[in-house]
């Protein structure tokens, strides 16, 4: 789901593999109800959102290798 931008209070998180030099990356914030996700180069961009049960199950995916380019 996108959501438009607010001024929001949220803690977006950047992935250590990140190197700073500009690359695709993503930013990740934490809320009570929803994960949000954004692009770090576009941060005032809309973000998308996902419930929790979502979120844990990709992150499942992405552990075991089930998303790899190489597959």
């Amino acid at each position: 789901m996108l959501a438009p931008h607010p001024l929001s209070p949220f803690i977006w998180r950047k992935s250590t593999h990140s190197n700073g030099a500009g690359g695709d990356c993503i930013e990740v914030a934490r809320t009570h109800h929803f994960i949000a996700l954004r692009d770090s180069k576009s941060p005032h961009t809309p973000y998308l959102t996902f419930s929790q049960k979502p979120w844990a199950a990709f992150l499942t995916d992405v552990r075991q290798g089930k998303h790899d380019l190489d597959r």
